[in-house]
């Protein structure tokens, strides 16, 4: 079996025990006045698990298969890809995440935009700087200022 199907057959058996939560646990604690809403908690989970579960059905049978092409990744010739920039990219989301609290969301977004751009080839800092620097504003009003959730923007010694 071709590897993107054994990693369709492990993605099923996530994707079927999220539905199982989705479908059968995550309901049974709602409180009663919430079981007449139209909408539950768990819908969108619901709705993610069977789309999930056609997607992997649809890989394990081999249905997506078309004339292999030159651009498909070859798993035999991982070397010859940049996987240096996918690992320093993974790097770089986990210390995102780990420095997201301490340092606050301007600082850490802002700073995951431009290093991910470097790494990635961008050397124009000119154009790096002042698009991460809109772009995390942006989503932090847009999710701050609009729909209400607080996220620190400041590392607390800075008066977040």
């Amino acid at each position: 079996m071709a590897l993107d199907r054994w990693i369709a057959l492990v993605l099923l058996g996530i994707c079927m025990a999220y539905g199982y939560a989705a479908w059968f646990t995550m309901d049974a604690s709602l409180a009663p006045f919430m079981k007449r809403n139209p909408i539950w908690p768990s819908t969108f989970p619901k709705v993610l698990s069977v789309l999930a579960i056609i997607t992997t059905l649809v890989i394990l049978l081999g249905l997506e298969k078309s004339e292999p092409k030159e651009a498909d990744i070859d798993y035999r010739r991982l070397g010859d890809y940049h996987l240096g920039q996918a690992i320093l990219l993974l790097a770089l989301m986990v210390a995102y995440a780990l420095c997201l609290r301490p340092l606050g969301f301007l600082i850490s977004t802002s700073a995951l935009l431009v290093l991910g751009s470097f790494i990635l080839g961008e050397r124009k800092w000119h154009v790096m700087l002042p698009v991460a620097l809109i772009a995390t504003v942006a989503v932090w009003y847009l999710v701050q200022g609009v729909l209400g959730i607080y996220m620190r923007p400041l590392p607390g010694f800075l008066g977040g």
